[in-house]
């Protein structure tokens, strides 16, 4: 009687700790996603640590040095002005992830609010939120994001600006749906019998209620603005020089492609498997959250 009472016990305690713990044993269950978390972490700690260990400053130029291929010295070669390609990679792992970071939980909160509001009020409210977010989403995202940094000016900070805003919609997009659904359930209903505020239902309850797809979105934006950081880097409005931005790399190593083409190669290989180790995350969280997915 005992021993079935623990077990009792040890399953309630199961279900309580319930979602996250399972979603963390389903997306562990993926080596997939477990090698594309484990790419991301290797570019968060080549960020935070990887410049207490570079060759040389990412400004330091020796022209004497210029365009050497890789070797044991330089171990990705040198630019047209003789800087090591390592080093400007290394402090350009800090640039892309603070711009893809700050861009998607800068459009994450602006986009969930819009759609929890749109959702939840309904009416005229969802009407002109819808509308704005139609009209966002019916341009290009590059092109749009273009013509925000356009107006605002080339830089990093406007770069970032405009690449958080062309992801509001769809952070948007996806709330609202999830509103739609969750505000007829029971508990909703009758937390608004007894009287409960509408702020007090909207963060108390559908926010974290809705936060799965929120996480998935938001790791497979983060790939995607680090993409459009690049775009806006190479067309020169993004990231301006001497910055090491991967994307302004590229751009200056274009007229090297034949006869230095490390210069080309390295920012791209960084560029790409950034990309494709949030990709692989957020895949895997995916799977993980959403219940459709399980078995």
């Amino acid at each position: 009687m005992a021993q079935s009472a623990i077990d009792k016990n040890e399953m309630k305690m199961e279900k309580v700790a319930g979602p996250w713990k399972e979603a963390w044993r389903g997306f562990r269950k993926s080596k997939v996603a477990v090698v594309g978390m484990g790419i991301v972490l290797f570019f968060v700690l080549m960020a935070i640590f990887g410049p207490l260990f570079t060759p040389q400053g990412i400004n330091e130029q020796n022209l004497a040095n210029k365009l050497l291929p890789p070797s044991s010295e330089h171990w990705m070669g040198t630019d047209d002005f003789g800087r090591d390609i390592l080093s400007r990679i290394v402090y350009g792992a800090r640039i892309s992830l603070w711009v893809g970071f700050l861009a998607v939980i800068g459009s994450a909160v602006v986009g969930s609010t819009l759609g929890i509001i749109a959702g939840y009020y309904g009416r005229w409210v969802d009407t002109i939120i819808s509308r704005i977010f139609d009209i966002m989403l019916a341009f290009p995202s590059i092109l749009l994001a273009i013509a925000v940094v356009s107006v605002l000016g080339p830089s990093l900070r406007n770069a970032l600006i405009a690449i958080a805003l062309i992801n509001v919609p769809n952070f948007g997009r996806l709330i609202r749906s999830k509103v739609l659904s969750i505000k007829e359930d029971e508990y909703i209903m009758s937390a608004r019998a007894i009287g409960m505020k509408d702020n007090r239902i909207l963060f108390s309850h559908i926010l974290p209620n809705s936060m799965a797809p929120v996480i998935v979105q938001g790791t497979l934006a983060i790939a995607t603005a680090i993409i459009e950081a690049a775009a806006l880097g190479f067309l020169g409005l993004g990231a301006q020089a001497p910055s090491p931005e991967w994307g302004k790399m590229l751009a200056d190593s274009r007229s090297y492609l034949t006869n230095a083409p490390w210069t080309m190669i390295f920012p791209g290989i960084a560029i790409m498997l950034t990309v494709l180790g949030f990709n692989l995350m957020g895949d895997g969280l995916r799977d993980a959250l959403d219940p459709r997915m399980k078995s």
